[in-house]
């Protein structure tokens, strides 16, 4: 007779929506694995739909509270593509320094808060207040420095509504955004401890032949421009993504799996980035990574955490040479001729490419949007991830199996969406 054992995680806090795994075991073997996604659909491509290219900005920004810089950028550019707009490199710069600001916070929320408990033996942060008060305080002295950047240029951290297609609505003087000298000094100081600390962590020795996907832009460490390179070596620019990439349904979630259209599948995310333009960081970023004992190839899922230290290190210092040298526009925003077109737009959200894709009828309304975020794109990856985690640890029991997938799971940082329950886990052996 099968001997089955179900085991049921009813909420998990530190990653951001709600979510299932299950898995059946036969003879030893992992023969079914599912990460799904129950969440109902929230339809923001079809409400985009008739309204004006001036509003989608604002609308998809409220995807996501922790990255609405992402949706906000994505859909500029893209209705910029669509209406012939280019911006002016003061404009570029401030857009590059607000998304450094999105990176900071999100990365700091994300390394301390929601991750570096499941390396510590600690169920949550408050656990990690308790042992080590200083880490945290630091840790939200870093979130509170992104989320004075977002302010002092998007006006609010939260949902910012300074940016706008063609640039900003009101840019900020040059004299408020050298207020953030100091306080930037000591982030790339703490992020450079923050690496050293979490380089020290235990990881499971485990690695992927992982297909990655991301921006490169040739001058920069890619956040919010450039071209789509692949470690198979394919390179395009984001008007020809959906050429190569493509999403599917599976019956077991209610959000689409990205796929490749070659019939592989595709990685993003921090560990990307840092894949393919380990040549673009900064030597300070390079230096640190090499002394916690990272080298140009990162195929560990576990070591997400230091890579994403590594580019905290990154991002503080690009925002501190734009604060530095930045020089105010004669105007705050290019104007739009609105007409009739395409446009596509793709950014590097915190957790991996975020791709837009709009048709605009010759009045400028929406006529069609399509938006393919990150953790999309990654659930077909974090599926095998999981099944490789599971099989290597079936001889330990069900509870310490439950832990270690929810672990894998949070490698990825998954925005599902902005609740707190997150993993049901059932397991059955037969």
């Amino acid at each position: 007779m099968a001997d089955t054992r179900i085991i049921k995680v009813e909420a998990l806090a530190r990653v951001e929506g709600e979510g299932s795994l299950s898995v059946k075991v036969k003879n030893g073997k992992v023969t079914e694995l599912h990460f799904g996604i129950f969440e109902p659909p929230r339809f923001f491509e079809a409400f985009l739909r008739g309204r004006d290219y001036s509003e989608v900005p604002d609308i998809t920004a409220r995807i996501c509270g922790i990255c609405p810089i992402a949706y906000l950028m994505g859909a500029s550019q893209a209705m910029e593509d669509a209406l012939g707009i280019t911006v002016t490199k003061p404009i570029r710069d401030l857009r590059r320094l607000v998304y450094c600001g999105e990176w900071i916070e999100s990365h700091a929320l994300h390394v301390y808060m929601l991750h570096a408990p499941d390396f510590l033996g600690l169920s949550d942060a408050l656990e990690l207040a308790a042992v080590n008060r200083p880490l945290v305080e630091n840790a939200l002295r870093l979130k509170k420095m992104g989320n004075e950047i977002l302010e002092l240029i998007g006006g609010r951290a939260i949902h910012p509504v300074g940016l706008r297609v063609g640039g900003f609505y009101k840019t900020p003087r040059k004299k408020e955004l050298r207020t953030l000298i100091e306080e930037l000094k000591w982030a790339i100081e703490t992020s450079v401890a923050t690496v050293k600390l979490v380089g020290g962590f235990d990881f499971p020795d485990i690695e992927q032949d992982y297909n990655f996907m991301a921006l490169r832009h040739p001058d920069e460490y890619a956040i919010h421009e450039g071209r789509l390179i692949t470690s198979s070596g394919l390179d395009f620019p984001a008007r020809d993504f959906l050429k190569h990439i493509d999403e599917e349904h599976v019956p077991w979630s209610n959000a689409l799996h990205g796929v490749a259209k070659d019939g592989g599948h595709h990685h993003v995310g921090p560990l990307a980035r840092y894949n393919l333009n380990y040549d673009k960081l900064s030597p300070l970023a390079r230096d640190t990574a090499k002394a916690v004992g990272l080298g140009p190839v990162v195929r560990n899922p576990f070591k997400s955490i230091v890579v994403r230290s590594v580019e905290l290190v990154q991002v503080c210092q690009d925002a501190l040479a734009i604060v530095e040298n930045w020089e105010e526009p004669d105007r705050p925003f290019v104007e739009a001729t609105v007409k009739a077109g395409e446009g596509h737009g793709c950014t590097e959200a915190p957790r991996g490419i975020c791709y837009h894709r709009y048709r605009l009828a010759k009045d400028g309304a929406v006529e069609d949007a399509r938006i393919i975020p990150p953790t999309a794109q990654n659930q077909k990856v974090i599926e095998l991830d999981l099944w490789k985690v599971v099989q290597s640890n079936l001889h330990k029991s069900d509870e310490d199996i439950k832990w270690r997938c929810e672990q894998a799971i949070r490698n990825y940082d998954p925005c599902i969406s902005c609740a707190t329950h997150f993993l049901k886990l059932d397991i059955v052996r037969e």
